[in-house]
C-alpha cells in the first residue's frame, strides 16, 4: 500500500480483514473524477510534506475553503479526494486520543460537490449526529461527527450547491 494514511500492518486479524474491506470500499467510492483531482492535490500536498493545515478557531476559516472540520480547538480543512482521522500521525486529521483508532475513519471530498463519511473499521465505531453509520454516509453541512468522546463538526461554505451552511456551536 502506497499511502501510508491506509495501512493495515498494525492490525490483527479479523480486525485487519474488516479495515481492509472498509479501506477497498473507501478507494472504490472515490470516482474517475475525484481521483483525478486528488492526484493532482496529492502531489501538491506532497511538495510541503505536511498535514493538513490547522488553524485556531477563534479566526474565520480560510478564504479558499469549501469544507473543513471543527472541533473545541481546531479548523481542519479538507481537500477534494481522501481526508484521514485518526490518532496515527499519518493522518489528515490526527486526533489526540487514546481510544480513536489509528485509522479510525475518513471524508471523502468529491470533485462533484459531495461530501461522505466511511469508518474504517474503527474499534469503537463512527457517528453522524449520534447515530453510529452502517456504512459510507453523505455529510450535510453542520453534521455532527463523534469518534468515542471527540466531536468534530462537518462545516461547508455558504453557496455550495446541496449543502445547507449553518454553524453549530461545540460545548468544550
Amino acid at each position: 500500500m502506497a499511502d501510508p494514511r491506509l495501512n493495515s500492518v498494525h492490525l490483527e486479524a479479523p480486525r485487519r480483514e474488516d479495515y481492509r474491506r472498509a479501506r477497498e470500499m473507501l478507494l472504490n467510492a472515490r470516482g474517475f473524477q475525484t481521483m483525478a483531482a486528488e492526484k493532482g492535490d496529492l502531489h501538491a500536498f506532497a511538495a510541503d510534506n505536511s498535514h493538513t493545515f490547522i488553524q485556531e478557531p477563534e479566526h474565520e476559516a480560510p478564504a479558499g475553503l469549501k469544507y473543513w472540520l471543527v472541533d473545541k480547538d481546531k479548523i481542519y480543512p479538507l481537500r477534494v479526494g481522501l481526508n484521514t482521522i485518526g490518532r496515527a500521525p499519518e493522518n489528515d486529521v490526527v486526533v489526540q486520543d487514546s481510544y480513536v483508532s489509528r485509522r479510525h475513519c475518513a471524508v471523502l471530498v468529491h470533485l462533484g460537490e459531495k461530501c461522505e463519511l466511511h469508518d474504517t473499521a474503527s474499534k469503537n465505531g463512527t457517528y453522524l449526529n449520534g447515530r453510529r453509520i452502517p456504512g459510507p454516509t453523505p455529510l450535510v453541512s453542520g453534521d455532527e461527527i463523534r469518534m468515542c468522546d471527540r466531536q468534530m463538526v462537518f462545516l461547508a461554505k455558504a453557496g455550495v450547491p446541496d449543502l445547507p451552511a449553518h454553524s453549530p456551536t461545540l460545548a468544550g
